[in-house]
């Protein structure tokens, strides 16, 4: 039985990947920084799906945290076949307004937590030749949209070239760009989120089976609904000026 290890695993996309994978027969390793929500969400999927569900507590804004996850994925006893970088959240306000400490914490988050963690990953999977990484980024990263925007356009820039770097290993590496999906994400961040229309929300288990999909395919880059292909489509040939002032204040004020 094969193995995942979901980042940011308690709610909204990192759940509905949890919820699948257990449902598809995968022993989990559940990342995130409230261990009862952890104990909680372990325990049902055990009793739901048969599966083993390890929890493993880590904040990866921390140094330690990020630590202990890449300890976990460097295990070759335990191998981790699918890595989920999925931890990730939202600053309110624009550029500026938000403090250099919560920038900094983001990009560790984004940026910093999803190379080191993939980077522990992958030499294991290289060695049986299988195995695959799923690191969530957004449609913002085709956007002007601040540290945020910018930090996820990494993340798919990394996300393909690693995979290029590795094609022929047997493995699949593979940036998910969502666009507004109904998670915790507004709420956690204090951004209200009335201002946008309802017919751009996303259905995160929808979207989960849509990325399996895509993963499976080998593709790199996903965007997983027609909309947003058409969005992302449209953002490279749209003048940067006026997709800037678009993008910048929906859903972060």
């Amino acid at each position: 039985m094969t193995t995942a290890l979901i980042t940011g695993a308690t709610a909204g996309i990192g759940a509905a990947f949890a919820r699948r994978l257990a449902a598809d027969g995968h022993n989990l390793v559940l990342v995130a920084r409230d261990e009862k929500r952890l104990n909680e969400q372990a325990t049902e999927l055990h009793d739901r799906h048969g599966v083993e569900a390890e929890v493993l507590r880590a904040d990866l804004a921390e140094d330690e945290g990020i630590g202990a996850v890449e300890a976990r994925l460097s295990d070759r006893t335990q191998p981790v076949d699918l890595l989920v970088n999925n931890a990730g959240f939202g600053n309110k306000g624009v550029f500026l307004e938000v403090t250099m400490a919560d920038e900094l914490r983001m990009l560790k988050v984004h940026c910093e937590a999803v190379l080191r963690l993939t980077s522990a990953a992958v030499p294991g999977m290289r060695e049986r030749r299988r195995g695959g990484v799923v690191n969530v980024a957004s449609v913002a990263a085709f956007v002007p949209r601040g540290t945020y925007g910018a930090s996820k356009a990494w993340v798919v820039q990394f996300t393909q070239g690693a995979a290029k770097d590795l094609e022929g290993s047997g493995l699949r590496l593979m940036a998910l760009c969502p666009g507004f999906v109904r998670t915790e994400f507004h709420e956690r961040a204090g951004m209200p989120a009335e201002n946008i229309p309802s017919w751009l929300w996303l259905d995160a288990d929808k979207l989960v089976t849509s990325a399996l999909k895509d993963l499976a395919r080998g593709k790199t880059v996903s965007v997983p609904d027609p909309r947003y292909k058409a969005f992302s489509g449209l953002a490279k040939l749209a003048p940067r000026g006026a997709l800037g002032r678009a993008s910048s204040g929906t859903g972060r004020r």
